[in-house]
């Protein structure tokens, strides 16, 4: 069977077929998404057009596309964006090496010719794939999942080696040619909005906003990551998380924060959250000094009060 006839019928197989199909199915791979977040989503995928993600830190934008790769049956394939990440670093680079070794060899056999060699040392075989070529691979036997994580990190400069590949789906190497995918790869791009992204990027995508979840919403993420927690215990986490990212902190938790603090006491075999549990754990959740100190004491016995107010009024 040929790679296009594989390709169709895992398009086929795979994808989604309507919103609530594709909110059910990430519902199966523990990921709550609302309806505006998997309109989005869903648009992304029909159209062949990357999503650009925006929102705190911690809301669940990379685990969307972990989860879409998982849904999807495919490949995730991520770029994680910083200060200073070139094209060597994120779309390909020669390997200079071996491409010097075989032009020893072929000077040592007198086979060498300048323009076969020049045809030979700048093949694929001498060519190393980084994570945006490879997404892009037409020899893929399926569409990857391409994660661009916190694109806000990366220098300006590095957006514009995004336009073509976002627009066409494809790179052009100046020695090689341009490669382009036999069919377009699921592209999410975040941000945590540290700095603004060019327009002419966000132009090529569609955009969504991800916000920190309501308590119910928040409660059905935690539970379903961590379904050995007591009902109350998991409650008295996120009412206390909620109420957290109300003050002022230095680092806000996430999401990510509310589910590996929730662990963390199931862990340690707790059934409730009292203040010495509390305290014991409550750098689980925080992580800075300042923020720890803040939360001590009458502070956390006040935050554990109006949890547990809350729950016996739901």
């Amino acid at each position: 069977m040929s790679r296009a006839v594989l390709t169709y019928d895992f398009l086929i197989s795979a994808q989604p077929h309507s919103i609530a199909d594709l909110q059910q199915r990430l519902d199966a791979e523990q990921y709550v998404a609302d309806r505006g977040l998997a309109v989005s989503l869903f648009l992304a995928l029909r159209l062949k057009r990357p999503l650009f993600l925006e929102g705190e830190a911690g809301v669940g934008k990379t685990a969307l596309a972990a989860a879409m790769a998982r849904l999807l049956e495919t490949d995730l394939i991520r770029l994680q964006c910083y200060e200073g990440l070139d094209i060597g670093h994120a779309v390909y680079e020669w390997d200079y090496a071996r491409q010097l070794l075989e032009l020893r060899i072929l000077d040592a056999t007198h086979a060498l010719d300048r323009n076969n060699a020049r045809r030979e040392l700048y093949s694929e075989s001498f060519l190393i794939k980084r994570p945006l070529l490879q997404a892009i691979d037409p020899h893929r036997s399926r569409p990857a999942v391409l994660l661009i994580d916190e694109i806000d990190r990366a220098d300006e400069e590095f957006e514009g080696f995004l336009l073509e590949l976002l627009a066409e789906f494809q790179i052009t190497i100046p020695e090689f040619g341009t490669v382009r995918a036999a069919e377009p790869p699921l592209v999410v791009l975040t941000s945590n909005r540290t700095r603004e992204v060019h327009d002419a990027l966000k132009r090529r995508c569609l955009y969504q906003w991800i916000a920190y979840p309501s308590f119910d919403k928040e409660l059905a993420i935690v539970r379903k990551h961590v379904p050995g927690a007591a009902a109350k215990l998991a409650a008295q986490v996120t009412s206390i998380v909620q109420e957290l990212r109300t003050a002022e902190l230095y680092k806000v938790p996430g999401v990510s924060e509310t589910i590996d603090w929730l662990s963390a006491l199931v862990a340690l075999d707790r059934e409730v959250l009292d203040p010495v549990s509390l305290d014991e754990t409550i750098g689980v959740v925080l992580k800075a000094r300042e923020d720890v100190e803040a939360l001590r004491g009458r502070r956390a016995t006040e935050l554990l009060e109006h949890a547990n107010q809350l729950i016996s009024e739901i």
